[in-house]
């Protein structure tokens, strides 16, 4: 895991306060946005670094990692015709990805796989998350998809080498399967999900939507050796000094004999803050006269 070389510097980093958001002004953001798209495509070229591009139709022999979620959510103050795009824009990701081969040695980039969305493409208008508000773009709600691909991927003995963590948490638990803050988002193409193989085996991505379920699975050539159990520690919200509530957490996981389930050893996997869009706090209940 990428994140596992900081390590040391956890206790320090969980106590620092996270600073006020800053508004940027649309210049400036068109401008970064411009410097590190460009940056990326000179990186997807700079020899040394061997992207997967094979595909095949037929799956690997053994399951490796399976996950699913639901692609229609009620979410308070997000249109639902918006929810429906997202399922349009995932099933052309899907399209892009589905089979892919990740040799030893070989590096998933979902960005260089996907391309970029437009809706000459067949991509809609989507829900985005900017400054902890929701607005609309056009590919919106992928994301879904690099969270799926990257929390089946803490499962396995792949290696995560470029992983963005969300900055806001925008809803509550409500309803929540998965420790907080154990996905990964994505915006084209310079906040990518980036997965490298250091194994000898073969791995297989496969990705299908059925109904309004995204399902993944990693595949190998070979069963798996190693299961792994993911937890969070140290989880804690805290009120900041300019007046909003900020969430942290590590996340970590159990590394077990696949065939004797036993104990390995833990693994760090990253640490996660994000500033809270939302009251974390229970109101007083108003007591009868």
């Amino acid at each position: 895991m990428k994140d596992i070389t900081n390590s040391s510097n956890l206790s320090a980093s969980m106590s620092a306060a996270i600073p006020q958001p800053i508004l940027r002004s649309p210049l400036r953001l068109a401008l970064g946005k411009a410097f590190y798209r460009a940056k990326r495509r000179i990186e997807w070229h700079l020899p040394g670094r061997n992207y997967a591009t094979a595909r095949q139709a037929e799956s690997l022999p053994h399951l490796h990692a399976k996950h699913g979620t639901p692609m229609l959510r009620e979410l308070s103050g997000v249109d639902m015709q918006l929810q429906r795009n997202k399922m349009e824009s995932l099933s052309i990701a899907a399209a892009c990805i589905d089979g892919v081969i990740l040799a030893p040695g070989e590096i998933f980039s979902f960005w260089r796989m996907v391309g970029k969305p437009t809706m000459a493409r067949g991509f809609k208008m989507g829900f985005v998350l900017r400054n902890g508000t929701i607005q609309q773009d056009v590919g919106g709600g992928l994301c879904q998809m690099t969270n799926l691909i990257y929390w089946m991927a803490i499962h396995t003995d792949l290696e995560i080498t470029e992983r963005w963590r969300h900055g806001f948490d925008v809803f509550p638990d409500a309803g929540r399967t998965q420790p907080f803050a154990s996905g990964a988002t994505c915006a084209y193409n310079y906040i990518d999900l980036q997965i490298r193989n250091p194994t000898q085996q073969r791995f297989q991505l496969r990705l299908t939507l059925k109904e309004e379920w995204l399902y993944g699975q990693w595949r190998a050539g070979v069963p798996q050796t190693h299961r792994y159990e993911v937890f969070e520690k140290d989880h804690a919200i805290r009120q900041e000094f300019w007046g909003g509530y900020s969430r942290h957490n590590e996340i970590w996981r159990r590394r077990m004999d696949a065939q004797t389930s036993a104990a390995l050893g833990q693994e760090f996997v990253s640490e996660n803050h994000a500033i809270m869009m939302y009251e974390p706090l229970l109101p007083s209940p108003v007591c009868a006269a």
